[in-house]
């Protein structure tokens, strides 16, 4: 798979092209980590891509949950989709203020409510700026659209089965973390969480499947990427991370391969490296 596919990736030529389409909404899914000094919602106000829609991550998710930004369930997801009218019949492109960062987390968290037809836009914000592409400061105009979801199950995993995963190695986990932090070098941004990783996982640093400029490497080179780190890509996988943001880029990655059976681990790190009763791995 290469070029431009609207259910996984298109470039801001395709996107610039398809601008003025009646059934395309587009999607800013900036968010930052914490202590970075920048507000989405703000950047947001100032310029983002005509016509887009401001997507919360941290407010459309399950605020029942003391995990960040876990999947909202598919009521919650319903009713901000149809207030930001967003739904059936919809070719939804979404991008970020960091070139491919948490796009890739809403990509996958409308694949999870069965939605299929949204693709990120490789390069993100950052690459569409740089280029000299139109942007505006006016929210747009919202008219109520109705929206149909399925979850599939299947694309979650939560912690007994990544436990499970981890004890048979039946799956592949894969960290998206940096090395230092996967290995135990580095202490954790977030405060009470212990450093290491899931016993048995591979690292495939999120970064390692992006080119300098922040857009996602070629299929081929994305294999190359996966098959240096060890990964088994005949067997499903399974995508963690921090907090489950990074880890939909290498689900992202895995779906421009043709990969299609992984799932991703939505607490991630911030679950797994809470509770003392769970193994940790280090080096």
């Amino acid at each position: 798979m290469s070029g431009d596919d609207p259910k996984t990736l298109v470039s801001t030529d395709w996107l610039q092209a398809h601008l003025k389409d009646p059934d395309l909404r587009i999607l800013d899914a900036s968010w930052f980590m914490p202590g970075s000094g920048r507000d989405a919602k703000a950047e947001y106000q100032a310029a983002h891509i005509p016509g887009a829609r401001f997507f919360d991550i941290d407010e459309i998710s399950d605020q029942r949950s003391d995990l960040p930004h876990m999947a909202p369930p598919p009521e919650k997801f319903v009713s901000r989709m149809r207030a930001m009218g967003v739904g059936d019949g919809h070719q939804v492109v979404v991008y970020d203020g960091s070139g491919l960062f948490s796009a890739a987390r809403v990509w996958w968290n409308f694949r999870l409510m069965g939605k299929t037809d949204i693709g990120v836009l490789d390069g993100g914000f950052p690459k569409w700026q740089a280029e000299g592409r139109p942007v505006e400061d006016m929210p747009p105009v919202l008219r109520d659209r109705h929206i149909t979801v399925s979850r599939q199950a299947h694309l979650v995993k939560d912690v007994t089965q990544v436990a499970a995963a981890s004890k048979l190695g039946d799956y592949e986990i894969i960290d998206a973390r940096g090395a230092p932090r996967f290995k135990g070098e580095e202490d954790e941004p977030r405060k009470g969480l212990r450093a290491g990783h899931i016993p048995n996982s591979k690292n495939v640093p999120f970064r390692a499947v992006l080119n300098g400029d922040n857009t996602m490497k070629s299929p081929d080179a994305l294999k190359k990427v996966f098959a240096d780190a060890g990964v088994d890509l005949t067997k499903p996988a399974i995508t963690t991370c921090g907090s489950g943001v990074t880890a939909a880029i290498l689900s992202l990655a895995m779906e421009r391969i043709g990969k299609h059976d992984h799932a991703l681990y939505d607490g991630s790190w911030a679950e797994w490296g809470m509770y003392g009763d769970l193994k940790v791995a280090t080096g």
